[in-house]
């Protein structure tokens, strides 16, 4: 597949994505657990169908210790056993805050509670962050039709 732009070569997007990822920073630096921050980004790549980010995040997990059948889990989390309870709260707030259109309520009330019960206020900020930048990224990659494959872990810290 051939990219239909590249967003680092672009002058508009190139200063947005400079941005984007120095907004990231502050999720990456927070005490959510870095495992849950790849589960967070993998499920939401999974549902954009952006496979850059599924390419980079399944990758970057593997590097730091992630097991193969956690990461083959993703996509059916909810009839796994593999996940903590926290995990599994996460990647319910990753399903509920990428599919916004598919409920008149966004987040519901059962999977914030879950949340409000699992992680602290930094964590809650995180995580919320961490769900807007990840799809902010699916999209860039998706419409820009970023191809998937190559990417080695570290390849772009």
């Amino acid at each position: 597949m051939e990219p239909r732009f590249n967003m680092f070569e672009n002058e508009i997007a190139g200063k947005f994505v400079k941005r984007l990822i120095a907004a990231s920073r502050p999720v990456e630096e927070s005490t959510l657990p870095k495992a849950t921050q790849e589960l967070v980004k993998i499920r939401a790549s999974q549902i954009n169908g952006c496979g850059m980010c599924l390419d980079m995040h399944t990758k970057d997990a593997a590097a730091a210790g992630e097991t193969a059948v956690r990461l083959a889990m993703v996509a059916a989390w909810r009839e796994a056993v593999v996940f903590t309870e926290a995990e599994r709260a996460a990647l319910a707030l990753a399903e509920e805050g990428t599919r916004l259109a598919d409920a008149h309520e966004g987040i519901s009330d059962e999977t914030w509670s879950q949340i409000r019960k699992h992680y602290d206020e930094e964590q809650i900020g995180a995580l919320v962050c961490l769900v807007a930048t990840i799809n902010a990224w699916n999209r860039l990659n998706v419409i820009a039709r970023t191809p998937a494959g190559e990417y080695q872990p570290g390849m772009f810290g």
